[in-house]
């Protein structure tokens, strides 16, 4: 593994801000943590970094024990939010500088340098400052050393919609060329999703899961996972003899095991099939409350017979061949879910 944390903690004062965290990026992937503010992310990637000192645990980079290494030997690089870079030094110096560090003959830090300037796609930029340059083409500077480790803290933070949506596919691509084992800390879904290979979703100092991430979205481990990955449903049950039922007698899909009690079932608006006519035990009778456009989209809001309110998407043109409208009585059909005991979804 290029990149191993074993049982690491730290606390400030009474706040426990990272809580017995173990890990493993193998080398070249590009690994997400994520969670919602205060879960522990940028005090994880700090300790890993060296900028903060670990209560407990160890810190293992591309096999050597760096646990009590300073930072400048640990051979990472880190990417913080507000690009860090020097003011005064060009574009070209500010790369050279990290290579200079490492004591490199100087015809050697030109040709990395020029060879850094056409990876990020910024030749020709090598004499101008960082105040010339877009927040993006800052951002891109800070990521282009190729240290043996890449930590990046909400690195596309302070950037506006379109350029994070240009730098996480750039980001991506530069990732898939050099292969520099990197983790990217985010509280943005949809950004961990677009350039992980694995994530690593921290909540309050602790992992709830790792894995792929559509694993993770399909197969959540806990209530939390399932809720903050994304748009999803919460209705309320109870388990009995291998069923799960809601209000009024309706039936989850089969999708859970576990004993009899009280059940919280977890179902994501694009699970629902929606239809006009009754279609098995779980159809359930429903009023469309909303109709909402979205582009190729279309999300419905829905009174079940119980009361309870839920979300579905359907296509657009699944839509039109229904011609559902506002106040029209519908069927919706839960495709999958995922059922949790009443104890861990309040956990």
């Amino acid at each position: 593994m290029a990149m191993r944390v074993e049982n690491l903690s730290k606390r400030f004062g009474s706040f426990q801000a990272v809580d017995d965290v173990s890990l493993a990026v193998p080398a070249g992937e590009l690994a997400v943590v994520l969670g919602p503010s205060g879960s522990g992310k940028s005090t994880l990637l700090r300790i890993i970094a060296g900028l903060e000192a670990a209560d407990s645990g160890t810190v293992e980079l591309t096999g050597e024990d760096v646990t009590d290494l300073p930072v400048q030997c640990r051979g990472v690089g880190f990417v913080f939010q507000h690009y860090a870079l020097f003011r005064h030094m060009t574009v070209g110096r500010n790369i050279a500088f990290g290579l200079e560090v490492q004591k490199l003959p100087r015809a050697e830090i030109r040709a990395r340098v020029a060879e850094l300037l056409e990876l990020i796609q910024m030749t020709g930029y090598a004499d101008r400052y960082p105040s010339q340059l877009s927040g993006g083409q800052r951002q891109r500077v800070a990521l282009a050393p190729r240290p043996k480790v890449l930590l990046l803290d909400e690195p596309f933070g302070a950037l506006d919609a379109k350029v994070r949506e240009e730098l996480r596919a750039w980001l991506r691509r530069l990732h898939d060329e050099v292969h520099v084992t990197s983790l990217f800390v985010t509280h943005d879904q949809e950004e961990a999703f677009e350039v992980a290979g694995q994530v690593i979703v921290l909540n309050k100092g602790r992992v709830e899961q790792m894995g792929p991430p559509q694993q993770l979205y399909e197969l959540p481990a806990s209530p939390f996972v399932a809720a903050f990955l994304g748009s999803v449903n919460v209705l309320h049950g109870r388990r009995l003899d291998g069923q799960t039922i809601l209000g009024d007698g309706m039936l989850a899909p089969a999708c859970h095991d576990g004993p009899d009690g009280q059940a919280v079932v977890y179902i994501r608006p694009h699970e629902f099939e929606v239809t006009r006519r009754l279609n098995g035990r779980t159809s359930w009778p429903a009023r469309v409350l909303q109709v909402d456009p979205l582009g190729g989209l279309v999300r419905l809001d829905v009174l079940l017979r119980d009361g309870a309110k839920v979300r579905a998407q359907v296509s657009r043109e699944r839509r039109s061949e229904l011609n559902i409208q506002v106040g029209d009585e519908i069927y919706v059909v839960p495709r999958q879910c995922k059922v949790f005991g009443d104890r861990a979804a309040n956990s």
